[in-house]
């Protein structure tokens, strides 16, 4: 009895860094919207956001780590005006015709305090590819109080030069420099 007693200790000794292995999470598309926002021409900030986002998140709480991969939808962009909407779209800017999607893959997560705190990835819009760095401003991993399901929330920014991924009409007038913010939640697959 003793041996089996040891045997079972010693197997349970061994498999608990199983236990500490990463979650993948689904983005929740109905509460993940990255927003983006620019001067126009000195009078206003202009918000606007796309609609569908997807991808996954990849973390790990006890190893502190972690690694994102999303998929924006450029075709949801939303203004408040659908003729502005495809503007937007237009071979000036996004050029969804040709580049219907842009992506986030993350190349580092940087931890803070147990929490990520900012993410080094690469952006690509119409097929350009620059490195970011999104700063986390808020995170959180959890029980979905409604799904009953692990967790996580987020939000981040960073900021972009539009030029950079071939978007810059009316550049200076329309600002060029773009603050991109996160809100992102995603539930444990």
């Amino acid at each position: 009895m003793k041996k089996i007693l040891t045997a079972i200790a010693l197997s349970s000794l061994l498999s608990a860094p199983a236990l500490a292995q990463s979650v993948t999470y689904g983005i929740d598309s109905t509460h993940t919207f990255p927003q983006f926002s620019y001067d126009h021409m000195g009078l206003s900030k202009q918000n606007l956001r796309f609609d569908k986002t997807t991808g996954t998140v990849t973390y790990d709480a006890k190893a502190q780590t972690a690694s994102v991969d999303i998929e924006i939808d450029m075709k949801s962009v939303s203004t408040g005006f659908t003729m502005f909407n495809e503007h937007i779209q237009g071979e000036d800017f996004f050029n969804t015709a040709k580049f219907p999607t842009a992506t986030f893959k993350s190349t580092k997560v940087i931890f803070a305090d147990g929490k990520p705190s900012k993410i080094e990835g690469d952006l690509t819009i119409k097929d350009v590819t620059k490195p970011v760095v999104l700063d986390v401003t808020h995170f959180v991993n959890t029980s979905h109080p409604m799904l009953n399901k692990d967790s996580i929330g987020a939000n981040a920014t960073t900021k972009i030069s539009r030029t950079e991924f071939n978007a810059g009409a009316y550049a200076p007038g329309v600002g060029d420099e773009v603050t991109i913010n996160v809100s992102l939640e995603a539930i444990a697959q």
